[in-house]
């Protein structure tokens, strides 16, 4: 085994791959950019390495300073996580001309899967099924008619240099293909200036299964199948083991297809081959294609990781070490169920538009596996994927693992940025996903469903307006009530679109009468930690940031504290005196008597919302009086500073 290795990556898998190295007593050294330097993963690392500037074409992607800094700290080894250098060919020659091993499949066998023509023409004379179709030089009419007739409609007719849907026609039956290839060839024409087509296999309700391999160079084992079929625009979301559906022969028969499909190329370390599955007639053996191989460890290997018990970086680790495989096909079997789902900062209603941010709070629920390369207080860069974790769950059965993965989703708290969590959740439990009728259609139907944004009930709103004005957390327990009635405080917050006010009075020791702008009233309470709402308690946690916070109840409502000063400029009215808009404390008094001041000056710093608001002058004048002081508490409406009367 080595005694250090450079894992050249970030992120999660950076930090996944150390958990592993680090167990077995390997010192890890990490890499990072100008963008990275207070990153997780370099924390954990033993020994961390400055590469350049954030950007990945001058920090990870820059092969050469990556294996410099490994022989500079005496690494033995690089392991190049996914993305990234990982499926670099001429990274791994680079790698062991330097004397290092590369902890991946030779840079021989990464070539032979890099170009999808060639792939599949290996694959083929291996004996591993690809997508029916005919990719030849023949043009003419009849003879691609012909070609049609031997791939069974539907086929898609397709243009050789085409992209972005043009050039392309379904033909669901003979009589149409005619007028079909001439209306694809006229678009590929004109789009592309050439009028060449190929024919394929149009597949109508289409699965992604995909077989974990592991080989040594010479041998390889399957590790059974995964299903990665929910995806939007081609990108996975939630990824499962086993396939829902499956049956033994078609599991045997994908077994045997992806373990000829690395031992054909003298595969060595993890790798995943891909098929593309026809289960508009359920999962049968004759029904799937060879897509591509994807040449390292994958995304969602942690649900292969549950379902078989096998830490494949450790295998990763000991083949590359000169170890022969660690166990037989035998050996391997599937015991129950798990899903992983991405969480990523993304904006779903808005298009799954990635974001940025920092995280104010960051709290994910026990009994799941949390991959992740952030921390509370990390910031999402815009440099680089914007996946804060993964979670993955196992049980006995489908079922089971399905109800923990929502359960999981509904305890992720991400304070900071708007993220997929909610999408993810109304996932786990669209009907036609439990049921596992799972195709890769399936999000882009429901999007209307999926995607809205979760909107807070008053309940939540009227949680918000108490953890805006830090009442949960002990203001107003014993000061709540004056000798003319309770103590009350106005607060206004935006959610979404909307800006909404609410009236908090104080009713005892932790309890409070909460009156929204719409006529809704609730009586909260914040006691021991939990929250009740009209007298049940309610599953509901409160993060808060610098000018946002979120109540997370289901769903991660978000709230935007609403600076009252700016209402109350924009509002007008007595611009001889200047109020307090809340309850809070008087931080600094800049006014003195007989001064003048200009509109939009600063005359004094009032404390509340756990926010400095300053108290501007509403125009040009004379300070007449000042009448509060640093250091004293005020009530809402109080007058702070007067200024002369305006001349008539």
């Amino acid at each position: 085994m080595f005694d250090k290795i450079m894992i050249a990556n970030r992120g999660e898998i950076a930090c996944r791959v150390m958990e592993t190295a680090q167990r077995l007593g390997v010192a890890c050294v990490a890499v990072y950019s100008d963008a990275d330097a207070g990153a997780k993963h370099v924390a954990m690392a033993d020994q961390a390495v400055h590469i350049g500037g954030a950007a990945p074409a001058d920090s990870y992607l820059k092969g050469d300073v990556i294996i410099q800094a490994a022989l500079n700290t005496g690494a033995q080894a690089i392991h190049p996580g996914y993305g990234f250098l990982s499926e670099n060919p001429d990274f791994v020659d680079a790698v062991e001309a330097a004397g290092l091993t590369f902890i991946g499949p030779s840079a021989r066998a990464i070539r032979a899967m890099g170009l999808k023509d060639a792939a599949k023409a290996l694959m083929q004379e291996a004996g591993v099924p690809v997508v029916p179709g005919y990719h030849g030089a023949n043009q003419d009419p009849e003879h691609l008619s012909g070609a049609a007739d031997t791939i069974g409609y539907p086929v898609l007719i397709k243009a050789v240099a085409g992209g972005g849907g043009k050039g392309m026609r379904l033909v669901e039956r003979p009589q149409d293909f005619a007028a079909a290839l001439d209306s694809a060839r006229g678009e590929a024409k004109t789009a592309f200036g050439n009028d060449a087509v190929l024919i394929e296999k149009y597949v109508s309700k289409p699965r992604h299964i995909e077989v974990q391999v592991f080989g040594d160079g010479t041998h390889a084992v399957h590790l059974f199948e995964r299903d990665c079929s929910l995806q939007r625009r081609h990108q996975k979301v939630i990824e499962e083991a086993p396939a829902p559906g499956m049956t033994a022969e078609m599991r045997a028969a994908m077994g045997q297809a992806g373990v000829r499909a690395a031992e054909a190329i003298g595969y060595k370390g993890a790798g995943t081959v891909e098929f593309i599955v026809d289960a508009s007639e359920g999962l049968r053996a004759d029904r799937f294609w060879f897509m591509e191989m994807n040449t390292r460890l994958q995304v969602e290997h942690p649900v292969t990781e549950a379902i078989t018990g096998v830490d494949l970086v450790e295998w990763q680790l000991r083949v590359a070490a000169g170890e022969s495989l660690p166990v037989r096909q035998a050996d391997l079997s599937i015991n129950g169920h798990a899903f992983e789902a991405r969480i990523y900062a993304e904006d779903v209603p808005k298009g799954f538009l990635p974001a940025t941010g920092t995280l104010s709070h960051l709290e994910f629920p026990a009994g799941a596996r949390i991959d992740s390369g952030v921390r509370a207080g990390d910031t999402i860069s815009p440099w680089y994927d914007p996946m804060i974790a993964k979670i993955t769950v196992h049980g006995p059965t489908r079922g089971a693992a399905l109800r923990q993965l929502e359960r999981a989703l509904r305890w992720t708290d991400i304070g900071g940025t708007v993220t997929n969590v909610s999408f993810l959740r109304l996932l786990a439990c669209q009907p036609d996903f439990v049921r596992g009728d799972v195709d890769t259609g399936l999000i882009g139907r429901e999007a209307d469903s999926l995607t809205a944004a979760p909107v807070a009930c008053t309940k939540a709103r009227s949680i918000a307006a108490l953890a805006a004005l830090g009442l949960h957390e002990g203001a107003g327990e014993l000061g709540g009530f004056t000798l003319w009635g309770p103590l009350g405080w106005d607060v206004t917050l935006t959610h979404h679109d909307e800006e909404f006010s609410a009236r908090v009075l104080v009713s005892g020791p932790g309890q409070f009468d909460v009156a929204l702008g719409d006529g809704e009233r609730h009586r909260v309470e914040h006691k021991g930690g939990l929250w009740w709402v009209d007298a049940t308690r309610v599953q509901a946690r409160v993060a808060r940031g610098r000018d946002e916070l979120t109540v997370f109840w289901g769903n991660g409502y978000r709230f935007g504290l609403v600076d009252p000063l700016a209402r109350e400029s924009s509002a007008g009215g007595d611009t001889n005196v200047i109020l307090a808009p809340m309850p809070g404390l008087v931080k600094a008094v800049f006014a003195t008597a007989g001064q003048e001041v200009r509109e939009g000056d600063r005359l004094a710093i009032l404390e509340a919302m756990k926010m400095e608001h300053s108290l501007l002058a509403a125009r040009d004048g004379v300070v007449a009086e000042v009448l509060a002081e640093a250091g004293s508490q005020v009530e809402a409406g109080a007058a702070l500073v007067r200024l002369e009367p305006e001349d008539e």
